[in-house]
């Protein structure tokens, strides 16, 4: 059972990867240093799902996490 949820935990985790690495696309390494707080921007769409899904991942990935150290010990 310990192989299949360290299966699972990979699967999540590389999934996790992605979802954050597009998400991250739009904003540029310009963005990040950016000192205008003015804007205020809500997310709409494709940009709200990939988010909404990415924190369903997290959680996921956590719970799988706490599941696999139990089974293990």
């Amino acid at each position: 059972m310990a192989t299949y949820l360290n299966l699972i935990e990979i699967i999540i985790s590389i999934g996790l990867i992605l979802f954050v690495l597009l998400q991250s696309k739009g904003a540029g390494f310009s963005g990040t240093f950016s000192t205008d707080t003015s804007i205020f921007r809500t997310r709409r769409g494709v940009e709200k799902t990939l988010f909404q899904f990415t924190l369903v991942l997290a959680g996921l990935f956590v719970v799988i996490s706490i599941i696999s150290v139990l089974a293990t010990g």
